[in-house]
């Protein structure tokens, strides 16, 4: 202890005004005489003991708001470092009487609460207790007597300093009501929002919001780029300077920022309105900056995902509308009398539609083999089509051209092939090979029909079924006219179109 911490002590110690100090778990640590007499303990009962285990108000109605007041006032010098007065409280306390029993004695106190810092930390708490008791009950008698004998009173006893300290009290206490119910919308603000202070941007304080867009790190005190480091390069940190140089706030609409939401987690994209306004001090100056905005992110993504299907869409209906335009020359080619024209246009219209069927199902996101197999032959009687190998997921595309060939392969075989005579099949069978780059090996195969041969001229069908392997499918396709059966074996790459 040094020679002015040992004066100190002494002063302390042969002052009759009360003291007593605490630590943070709000126990006694100290009391000077003067505090020991007024409460009439000694030392050994006070050091080591809750403050309000010690002195607890009492039975009365303001025993509880008169002690969550004292406690209040406590917490309020360790959370700040700010000194705190409670200039009247009630608060009894518990004397000996006549017998040694511990009767409570209504008391009026008039208190400061110092904080007593240690390395810039609040350690202990030093109460100076002023016991007003006398002077308050002095002050209520005489307003039984009428207000000539208060305003005596006021003049004898300083009851309008009391009535003044009564006043601002109550003036705190709904100033503190009023500001822990902004504190309550500013913490509960859906929007994230944070306070900046002075040129280095401090975070002050921010609200949940905010805390769960940064990843729940601890950034108070810190100044920003010490906080949120992974921002440095993406503009941030200089519309801050800028705001703070200059008093213009800054305004961003769908933001991109890059944040580190986990410990050592990858950066992640986010997308945020917000505004930066600067917060002035009495004289003028820019003191911080006010951070306030939204995470839109899921709306810019629900945007970005609008405008692809958009695209898509647009991409479908052109390639859709082209293929309904080849359908209908090369059936015009085909078909001279216009009844046969519509036959066969309308025929290949259903199963283009049938193929979207199929593809609207799954969200356009692809559809499977036998499913489109066993649309485009169904009406021909499952008995007689036989359909074997194993699960493959076609892309849209490629969904769509084998719809048409094997709606080609059905017709020809149901008008010339094997499902025209009553004991005919046709069997279809598929694998795949090479899974390093995925290769549809498929065969179809006519069986018990009447007998084949080479057409004389290439018709729509089989240059429609060509067309489509080559130049749409990028694969290769062999049709033979054996004398005992028409057969089909295709070769085709599925991993075509996600390659492209």
């Amino acid at each position: 202890m040094t020679a002015i911490e040992s004066d100190l002590a002494a002063a302390l110690n042969a002052s009759p005004n009360a003291y007593f100090i605490v630590g943070p778990e709000l126990k006694f640590v100290w009391a000077n005489p003067a505090y020991l007499a007024v409460t009439q303990r000694t030392a050994a009962e006070l050091i080591g003991t809750p403050v309000f285990e010690a002195f607890d108000a009492g039975p009365g109605k303001e025993a509880p708001e008169s002690t969550r007041q004292l406690r209040g006032s406590f917490e309020k010098v360790f959370a700040t470092g700010v000194r705190n007065d409670i200039p009247v409280i009630h608060y009894a306390i518990p004397v000996p009487d006549a017998d040694g029993q511990l009767a409570y004695e209504d008391r009026y106190w008039s208190v400061i609460h110092t904080p007593l810092l240690r390395n810039g930390v609040v350690a202990h708490v030093l109460q100076y207790a002023i016991d007003i008791t006398e002077l308050e009950n002095l002050r209520r008698a005489a307003t039984h007597e009428g207000a000539g004998a208060l305003h005596a009173i006021d003049a004898i006893v300083g009851g309008a300093l009391l009535s003044g300290a009564r006043s601002v009290q109550a003036d705190n206490a709904r100033l503190e009501t009023e500001r822990q119910g902004l504190m309550d919308l500013f913490m509960q603000a859906p929007g994230f929002v944070t306070v900046l202070s002075g040129p280095d941007h401090v975070f002050q304080i921010h609200n949940s919001a905010y805390a769960q867009l940064i990843g729940h790190r601890d950034i108070s005190g810190k100044p920003i780029r010490e906080a949120l480091p992974e921002i440095q390069g993406q503009g941030y940190f200089e519309f801050l300077d800028t705001v703070f140089a200059t008093g213009e706030p800054y305004e961003g609409r769908a933001s991109r920022v890059q944040l580190q939401r986990t410990p050592n987690a990858p950066l992640e994209s986010r997308f945020l309105d917000f505004i930066y306004q600067p917060i002035r001090d009495a004289q003028g100056a820019v003191a911080g900056i006010f951070v306030q905005g939204h995470d839109v992110t899921e709306t810019v993504r629900s945007a970005e995902r609008q405008k692809l299907m958009i695209d898509e869409l647009n991409h479908r209906v052109k390639n859709t509308l082209a293929t309904i335009q080849s359908i209908a020359v090369q059936t015009a080619r085909s078909h001279a009398d216009p009844a046969s024209f519509a036959e066969g246009f309308q025929a290949r219209l259903m199963a283009l539609s049938h193929t979207h069927d199929l593809l609207t199902r799954s969200h356009w996101e692809g559809a499977d083999l036998e499913a489109i197999l066993q649309h485009e032959t169904e009406a021909h009687g499952s008995h007689r089509v036989s359909l074997n190998g194993p699960p493959v997921a076609l892309e849209p595309a490629a969904a769509v051209s084998l719809g048409m060939i094997f709606h080609e392969l059905a017709t020809n075989a149901a008008k010339y092939g094997a499902l025209s005579a009553p004991e005919g099949r046709v069997l279809v069978d598929w694998a795949v090979a090479n899974q390093v780059r995925p290769e549809l090996k498929l065969t179809w195969r006519e069986i018990g029909g009447p007998p084949v041969a080479p057409p004389e001229r290439r018709g729509f069908g089989s240059r429609l079924i060509e067309r489509n392997v080559r130049h749409d499918l990028a694969g290769e396709v062999k049709l033979a006219y054996a004398s005992d059966g028409f057969s089909a074996e295709f070769s085709i790459p599925l991993a075509r179109d996600r390659s492209s």
